[in-house]
Parts: structure tokens; sequence; C-alpha cells
């Protein structure tokens, strides 16, 4: 935890099929934080009314977006570091955040995952394939989408923060235990 009163708050962001979740959950375990994700409350909400084609999928995301940062809030109202992980869309998300530095005593730490957009669409065919991820993505309905990226790294959100730029495209190659290092050291430092 902080040792001055700002809320240390870390952001995980990327496209999907960089690892995110993956690396979110991980974290949230070892650092003993909340883990808020995007795609955790979608699958919720999945459950609760239903699901039945991608475009139902895709209208299910301003709610799912809003319940993250209700989420969100509530931890920083508290005074509660956490970690919360989607792929932020900087037109919309930066000023979501900004929102809330004005608001909160907050340090943000945004770890920006990326890879190359060709492994991207592998990772994410192979995840739709193993139906390890919840049906109401519609994922194996999106492959023409996924076809088009040809850059996998999103800009990374426009705040007053640190930016680490995590290279995810040989997920053996990353040093998990460096990143984790460096987020104690997040949370500690004023």
């Amino acid at each position: 935890m902080s040792t001055d009163k700002t809320t240390p708050l870390i952001l995980i962001t990327g496209h999907p099929c960089t690892g995110k979740t993956t690396l979110g959950q991980r974290l949230a375990a070892d650092l003993k934080l909340p883990f808020i994700n995007k795609d955790g409350i979608k699958e919720q909400l999945f459950e609760s009314l239903g699901w039945s084609d991608r475009e139902a999928s895709r209208r299910l995301a301003p709610t799912t977006f809003a319940l993250l940062y209700h989420f969100l809030t509530a931890q920083l109202r508290a005074g509660q570091p956490c970690i919360a992980e989607a792929n932020f869309d900087p037109a919309f998300a930066t000023e979501e955040f900004r929102t809330r530095q004005q608001n909160f005593p907050l340090r943000i730490f945004q770890l920006l995952c990326y890879a190359d957009g060709q492994i991207l669409f592998e990772r994410f065919q192979l995840r739709s394939e193993s139906r390890e991820r919840h049906p109401g993505h519609q994922d194996h309905l999106a492959y023409n989408e996924w076809r088009t990226r040809s850059n996998g790294r999103l800009e990374p959100l426009q705040l007053d923060c640190t930016l680490y730029e995590l290279d995810t495209s040989d997920f053996a190659a990353i040093d998990y235990k460096h990143i984790l290092n460096t987020m104690r050291d997040f949370l500690v430092t004023s």
C-alpha cells in the first residue's frame, strides 16, 4: 500500500489476446489486490441476461464498461488500490481516467500489452476454437474483423501516469518477476 494518501491504481490495457487477463490475475493474486476486468463483468452479464449473437455481445460493451468504472470508483472512493484490465480505447477511456484523477488522490501505473498482429489473430482463433471462453462472446464470428488488424498495439491512454509497455509476442520471454517487483515498488512509492 501507498505510504502517502494517494491511491495506487494499476491499469492493464491492450488488444484482446495480448495476455492482459492472465497477467492481471497473476499480479492480483501475488499483490493481494482486487482484480476488476471487463470480460469477467461481461460474462456475468451473459449469465444473467443471456446471449444470442455477435451484435448482442457488442451491445453489452457500454454496460460492461459502465460497470467496470462503477466498481473502480467504489474502490477509489474507499482509497483502496486495485488492478483494472480491459482493452481500453484511448478515445473514450482517457477522459474516464482523467476525471478520476481529478476527483481522487490517485497514482496510475499503465501497463500496455502488445504483440505482433498476426500472433494476435492466431491466439484469437485458438482461443475461440478451444471453447474455454464464454460462448456469449461469439468470437468465432469475428475472424474477418481480426484479419484486418495490421497493428497489434493500442495507443496508450494519455494520462499523467507511469507507462510500461510490454511486448507479449513471446510469453516465455516475459520477465514476470521484474514486472511483479516493479508493481510492488509502485504500490509503496509516493
